[in-house]
């Protein structure tokens, strides 16, 4: 879904931006989120962005080793915000919306607010080249990343768009077979820290790899 905004670089971004801590939720440049918004400080969040125009959420998860306070919890340093592109109500007081990534950030610091939902000062700059579309796509090993994907489909009976995959330019599969992997956080974040697409792809075969190996040996990973 293509945005009306155009951000071309990290200044055309705001150093403020709410947070919403999601564990396993991966949001990535140019992605799709669908998201089922019914919190009270989440609706307030979605008000607030969609009021002063920014239209922006930064996406982070908690960080399960250093979890912090049950109602407060530790968050990764790295996070990507998303644009709200698709939003509806559903008239029993939830919304229902779409981000779409724009780029990864690195908070700095927590900011002390009054409203109910975290916000945090963060960085853009380490993550310049999110704003290119498609930087990096011919270093990505294509056919070893759908080689990967076939044998784990098999392995778990599962069927996909065939058609719409074998379509896709290589950033858009890349970071949608990552964004939709049945992983756990810690490999959701590796992915979303990945230096480069390239890299990326890598890691999401490697890590695919490593759950077949799990799968093919009764769930435990063989020893070496």
């Amino acid at each position: 879904m293509p945005m009306n905004a155009a951000y071309r670089g990290p200044i055309d971004l705001p150093e403020n931006i709410p947070v919403f801590p999601l564990p396993g939720a991966l949001l990535l440049p140019r992605g799709q989120m669908p998201l089922n918004i019914f919190e009270p400080r989440y609706l307030e969040m979605i008000d607030d962005a969609l009021r002063d125009g920014h239209r922006l959420i930064g996406m982070i998860q908690p960080d399960p080793a250093h979890p912090g306070p049950e109602e407060k919890p530790n968050l990764f340093k790295v996070g990507c915000v998303g644009r709200i592109t698709q939003l509806a109500e559903t008239g029993d007081g939830r919304y229902v919306m779409h981000l779409t990534g724009v780029a990864r950030f690195r908070i700095e610091e927590e900011l002390g607010v009054r409203t109910a939902y975290r916000q945090c000062r963060v960085t853009f700059a380490p993550f310049a080249g999110d704003f290119i579309a498609r930087k990096g796509e011919d270093e990505v090993d294509r056919d070893t990343l759908l080689e990967a994907l076939t044998h784990f489909l098999k392995a778990n009976n599962l069927k996909t768009d065939w058609a719409g995959i074998e379509s896709a330019p290589n950033e858009a599969l890349v970071n949608a077979l990552a964004m939709m992997s049945p992983y756990g956080v810690a490999e959701k974040q590796a992915l979303l820290e990945a230096p480069d697409l390239k890299t990326r792809a890598e890691i999401l075969i490697a890590i695919t790899e490593i759950e077949l190996a799990k799968t093919n040996n009764g769930g435990e990973t063989p020893l070496q």
